[in-house]
């Protein structure tokens, strides 16, 4: 009667082990995507919905000094998006 008590905590102490295995596979999996930095991401997402906003007004402005302020403006942003590039590929 002793030797069925082992083996059954031998099969949990088997399946404890297993269950860590998949634990620590799930984490090395997770760990292998690409890392974003979040204030990376934060800064292009701003430029470019600016630089959005900012061709839309382009679009319907019809003042030429307000159309040549708009468009500096999205160079100034595309520039900037540029200077970021590198950073990406770090």
């Amino acid at each position: 009667m002793g030797d069925a008590g082992e083996g059954l905590i031998d099969a949990e102490a088997r399946l404890q082990e297993r269950m860590d295995e998949l634990e620590e596979s799930r984490k090395a999996q997770k760990d292998r995507g690409p890392k974003v930095d979040p204030e990376y991401a934060r800064q292009t997402e701003s430029l470019r919905l600016a630089r959005t906003e900012l061709q839309r007004q382009l679009e319907v402005t019809t003042h030429q000094t307000r159309r040549d302020q708009i468009g500096q403006a999205v160079a100034e942003i595309e520039r900037r998006l540029a200077a970021m590039e590198p950073k990406k590929k770090k």
